[in-house]
């Protein structure tokens, strides 16, 4: 269940006591300015940053936010909630949950709908760049990998008795990784010797299995599986099938919903669910009905806003890791 420490709310009521939150450390926000200025906040509005990492967005949203405002925001990392300890501000809820949980967090704040929706995917910075969270094969410390340090099972524990078939399933189909085979063989072969528990272990192992000639020249050969490792862990791409749906049906009409993707995988789910909330049902031209009729009999929920967005060359040399990533912006439309 949803933690909620540290806060206390009143059901049907528009007053929030929550702890702000502060950036400490040095992270990056990609597509900042560009994500904020999609969710076209309005002062007096009520927003979600459903992926907090280091409060980059929600900062500025709070900025362009009046007293009125309030900015709920969710995070399953214990170390980006506890970054919220030290500022309190009234408009500001800070939950440890996953977005998944957005419908029925709301409902417990007693708040029905909201007025404008972001999700940042994938992972942050900080995550990637302390060695015990296990996220990096640069770095060598425990093979964890879960977003939520406190309950799952780690890649280590997993990796340690999962089936052949089934870590070759995985490594192909969340890391589209064309060796899968070769490497789910190697890994199986090494841990009957010894158990894997390191990053610098398991990035070894695939290293070994990658043959040097078809290897990708500017990508390390460990990427594509530890992303794929990651990925099934956290059950991201599950979590994000399922968040969609309530994300559209809490939003009010003229929100925004914006998704900021770093893979194939990610960006395949949302642009495919925006489209198709954005297409009505086709209704046969020779019947006489108006427009007003057309669109209620339509199932349409969603416009989209604009084309797909991606970093500016000079954001992605200022930090190299915003080169994947690409926005998403849709709208809520009325279909009373």
């Amino acid at each position: 269940m949803p933690s909620h420490s540290k806060m206390a709310f009143r059901r049907n009521s528009t007053v929030f006591h929550c702890n702000a939150v502060v950036d400490t450390l040095m992270h990056t926000t990609v597509l900042l300015r560009e994500a904020v200025d999609a969710l076209a906040v309005k002062p007096c509005g009520i927003y979600v940053d459903g992926t907090y990492g280091r409060g980059g967005h929600s900062r500025l949203i709070l900025e362009r936010l009046d007293e009125r405002g309030k900015l709920i925001a969710f995070d399953r990392d214990p170390a980006a909630w506890a970054e919220g300890q030290d500022v309190d501000d009234v408009r500001f809820c800070m939950i440890h949950a996953s977005y998944s949980h957005i419908r029925e967090v709301l409902g417990q704040l007693g708040v029905d709908q909201v007025d404008g929706i972001l999700l940042d995917l994938g992972v942050s910075s900080p995550q990637l760049e302390e060695a015990g969270r296990g996220f990096s094969f640069r770095l060598d410390g425990p093979l964890d990998m879960r977003m939520d340090t406190t309950q799952g099972q780690t890649a280590a524990e997993w990796i340690s008795s999962a089936s052949e078939a089934h870590l070759e399933e995985v490594i192909r189909n969340y890391g589209e990784e064309r060796f899968a085979k070769q490497i789910a063989r190697s890994i199986v072969a090494l841990r009957a010797r010894e158990p894997i528990v390191t990053t610098h272990q398991l990035a070894s192992i695939v290293a070994s299995a990658v043959p040097w000639r078809k290897r990708e020249s500017k990508q390390n050969p460990a990427t594509r599986t530890f992303q794929a490792i990651r990925i099934y862990i956290n059950q991201e791409l599950e979590k994000l099938s399922l968040a969609l749906p309530e994300c559209v049906e809490v939003l009010n009409c003229g929100g925004r919903f914006v998704a900021i993707s770093f893979h194939s995988l990610e960006d395949r789910i949302v642009k495919r669910f925006m489209r198709e909330l954005s297409n009505p049902d086709r209704l046969p031209k020779e019947l006489p009905l108006r427009a007003r009729e057309v669109q209620r009999l339509s199932r349409q929920k969603l416009r989209l806003v604009g084309k797909a967005i991606r970093p500016s060359a000079e954001e992605i040399g200022i930090n190299p890791r915003a080169r994947s990533a690409i926005m998403r912006v849709a709208e809520r439309v009325d279909t009373t």
